[in-house]
């Protein structure tokens, strides 16, 4: 009988590393058999983060930073093979998103890193990568992707529920009882707080919102930057660092913002976007489950929780999702339906002309 092993490698916005997944489909809801998580270090990650503006020499250098995102997805492959006591011949395939340095839907494009060939020989096992160019081919954003995963798992034919993934960037799924989904990404996440949290802290994030939460909202801050023209659009629609940057963030600042009162701020403007959004295009909604790495910053999901009340808003393992992994697990499964020669996109999220099979296949 075929194995219906996957690894699932997610490496998002928020850069703070690399999630794998090693999920078993043959039963429904699938089983997660082990997980790993493998840290960026600091040069990695700074030159990832460096590569999402131009810059000297980019080609290059995007290169050879693929080329070190896959040795590093590599040692996460081998980690979560060891911790399962799985052998990589048990394995289908890797799913792998890669680290997106470019997000350009609008002008044709969406660019991943990692070096799938090179993973592929490392590792010894399937890869599959580079899952967005073809639903941007046909005409879609070519994201969010996840929206068909939460919907083959998550949909109930009992109430309206939105999925909210707190990555670097928030995105939403609607998955209502009548069968139909909708998705698009509402604004930044954790981007532009962990983009303060490492100027002024020099640390990758403000643990559990901590630092934010002992400062004030600035009302004319906060209102420069809703003004971004971005949180108007209807879906579809998504975004990334190529608009929510450094250079975004200071071109609204004041010259007397204290920097503890713009982390309360950012926060504010995360969990605000996103409950406008909910409130404005995923009506009905009875429960919404939370996943991503903002599931741990505990001051942005308190004021979720303000601004949504009455909605119940829980985290994904409540549903027997770890909310660390939901997007590693989408990837797995994603390279599942690449292999079945299945579509993995809903034209109802990325607003392509059609359901596409997607993916690139690199052999062991």
């Amino acid at each position: 009988m075929t194995s219906e092993f996957y690894i699932g490698l997610m490496s998002g916005t928020s850069l703070d590393g690399v999630d794998a997944a090693l999920v078993d489909f043959s039963g429904t809801p699938p089983r997660i058999l082990a997980s790993a998580h493998r840290p960026f270090d600091s040069a990695l990650r700074a030159e990832l983060l460096a590569l999402n503006s131009p810059g000297y020499d980019e080609i290059g250098r995007s290169a050879i930073a693929g080329n070190e995102l896959a040795r590093t997805f590599a040692a996460v492959v081998a980690a979560v093979l060891h911790s399962g006591g799985v052998g990589k011949q048990e394995i289908r395939a890797i799913g792998c998103h890669g680290q997106t340095v470019r997000h350009r839907p609008e002008r044709g494009y969406s660019l991943q890193i990692g070096n799938a060939a090179l993973l592929a020989e490392i590792s010894g096992i399937r890869v599959v990568s580079d899952f967005r160019s073809r639903d941007i081919a046909a005409g879609g954003q070519g994201a969010p992707l996840a929206p068909a995963f939460h919907a083959a798992l998550l949909q109930s034919r009992e109430e309206d529920r939105t999925v909210l993934n707190l990555g670097g960037i928030a995105n939403l799924t609607s998955l209502r009882r009548d069968g139909s989904v909708s998705g698009f990404d509402c604004g930044p996440g954790n981007c532009l707080m962990d983009l303060w949290s490492s100027l002024h802290l020099h640390l990758p994030f403000d643990r559990g919102g901590e630092w934010g939460a002992g400062g004030r909202v600035i009302p004319e801050l906060l209102a420069r930057m809703q003004a971004e023209p971005y949180f108007a659009m209807p879906p579809p629609k998504s975004t990334g660092r190529d608009l929510f940057n450094e250079a975004w963030l200071r071109a609204r600042l004041g010259p007397s913002d204290e920097p503890r009162s713009v982390q309360a701020t950012l926060l504010e403007l995360t969990a605000g976007s996103i409950a406008d959004a909910i409130g404005r295009h995923c009506p009905g909604t009875g429960r919404v489950i939370a996943c991503g790495g903002g599931v741990r910053n505990a001051a942005l999901m308190s004021r979720l929780e303000e601004l949504l009340r009455p909605l119940c808003i829980e985290p994904s393992d409540r549903h027997g999702i770890d909310p660390q992994l939901v997007e590693a697990i989408a990837f797995a499964w994603l390279a599942k339906q690449t292999l079945e020669n299945a579509p993995g996109n809903l034209p109802s999220v990325t607003g392509a002309r059609g359901r596409r099979v997607l993916g690139a296949v690199y052999p062991p």
